[in-house]
């Protein structure tokens, strides 16, 4: 149950954005094995104004901050990694220097689903050791 927050320049069309979230939701399927149906995502578009990145990198710069169930290996982590710069470079074509990766590992005691059960407390149906 990844909560996505991808931050991108605003002005981008739609083909891009779908993209954009398409290819972090595959690299969650693929590296972490979450349920392809397992779909939690944001995307913010903020005006130049109000992001603020270093000028090695170009307007394609893409923040993406990841809460997540602690419990995966750092394999796992760096298999997450290389599979979100791939698909965004293969598309919709962000080079891999402008993608920022931050992982958020939250113990299971501190997410409230379900109807407001401690995730701990709850049988998912999977096995977060990944």
């Amino acid at each position: 149950m990844p909560l996505v927050k991808i931050e991108i320049l605003q002005g981008k069309k739609r083909e891009y954005k779908k993209a954009l979230m398409d290819g972090v939701h595959n690299a969650l399927v693929e590296a972490l094995k979450i349920p392809d149906y397992d779909r939690n995502q944001r995307l913010y578009e903020l005006d130049a104004e109000n992001f603020e990145y270093i000028d090695t990198r170009t307007d394609c710069y893409t923040i993406i901050e990841i809460n997540m169930f602690e419990g995966r290996t750092r394999a796992a982590k760096v298999d997450l990694y290389s599979a979100i710069c791939r698909n965004l470079e293969s598309n919709p074509g962000i080079p891999a220097t402008d993608i920022t990766i931050v992982l958020n590992e939250i113990p299971l005691h501190n997410w409230g689903i379900r109807g407001g059960k401690p995730a701990d407390e709850v049988d998912m149906g999977f096995t977060v050791k990944i």
